[in-house]
């Protein structure tokens, strides 16, 4: 079972990242240089209807998550508290942090804004416990299209980018900034606070574990922590560019080491007893003698059955 204390910790880290985002989002608000896509909606929705950025930014997460419905997604913990929480922190540091005027304040606040969000990113990405909602109707949508992921994001996140500046959004080349830079400084925040549950705990709480989650995708063929750098980060969410899953593809082809083949029916049985054990593994050469047994001759069919049968 999961232990509490490692549970305690995960919810934990989840708060105090999702306070902390929305700090670090107040901190780009007052710098005035420009924001993310969604901010930039928030703040044209609180400048046209005179309500607080917070609270905007409460209804816009509960408006998406909305959508989740007929996507059939079911929200993890982290994705409800993440429309509670991201809102009144980002109220409060509106609050206590003073509008800049001076160029060179507003750069500074920024780059202390989008360095906070990508620490917040990492801290509540972390305990691993559903997706932002945003990044849930991503995914989401995603999946029921087939549509490309960078597709769906560039749509999604330029209809919103015009809409907010339409409404009187802030967009300056922090926006950039913030577009060209999150991914990379997120890459390096995510595996640091990753939390790695224990593998038997994994297995016991699967359930326990669904109903924290969620449904949503948070996390795309993430290898290990090193291959953090290969994925790009929205609000809670690891997405795998085309380019890095064609390349992981391409690693596993020209591996060593294959886990399995495709044997003969004749095969087949003893396939199966092995499956489970080391020596099922076979050298990548396996792999073009099975593909040459479809295309040569039976002659060469069965000096492959030979060598295959010399390996073992």
């Amino acid at each position: 079972m999961t232990s509490p204390l490692l549970l305690t910790r995960r919810v934990v880290q989840l708060l105090v990242g999702l306070f902390a985002y929305g700090i670090a989002i107040s901190l780009m608000v007052r710098a005035g240089v420009g924001l993310s896509p969604w901010d930039v909606l928030a703040q044209g929705l609180s400048i046209k209807t005179g309500l607080a950025f917070g609270l905007i930014t409460n209804l816009v997460g509960l408006v998406v998550l909305l959508f989740w419905i007929p996507l059939r997604q079911r929200p993890g913990v982290g994705t409800i508290l993440n429309v509670l929480l991201v809102g009144p922190s980002a109220q409060l540091g509106l609050t206590i942090i003073p509008q800049q005027t001076e160029l060179w304040a507003q750069i500074l606040l920024f780059a202390a804004g989008l360095a906070l969000l990508a620490v917040a990113t990492g801290l509540y990405i972390g305990p691993r416990m559903g997706p932002g909602p945003r990044d849930g109707l991503m995914t989401g949508l995603n999946a029921r299209t087939g549509w490309p992921i960078w597709v769906v994001r560039t749509a999604i996140e330029v209809t919103v980018l015009i809409v907010g500046w339409t409404l009187g959004g802030n967009v300056g080349f922090g926006t950039l900034a913030f577009a060209l830079l999150v991914g990379p400084l997120c890459s390096l925040t995510l595996p640091f606070f990753a939390i790695r549950l224990p593998s038997a705990a994994a297995t016991a709480d699967r359930e326990v574990e669904r109903e924290l989650e969620g449904t949503a995708e948070q996390a795309a063929g993430l290898e290990a922590e090193r291959d953090a750098a290969r994925f790009d980060v929205r609000d809670g969410v690891l997405l795998e560019s085309d380019s890095a899953a064609r390349a992981r593809a391409d690693r596993a082809a020209r591996s060593s080491v294959i886990r399995s083949h495709q044997p003969d029916a004749g095969e087949r049985a003893a396939g199966e007893r092995d499956a489970a054990s080391p020596a099922s593994r076979r050298p990548a050469f396996t792999i073009a003698t099975y593909w040459l047994d479809d295309r040569l001759s039976g002659a060469a069919r069965a000096r492959s059955r030979a060598r295959a049968g010399a390996w073992r």
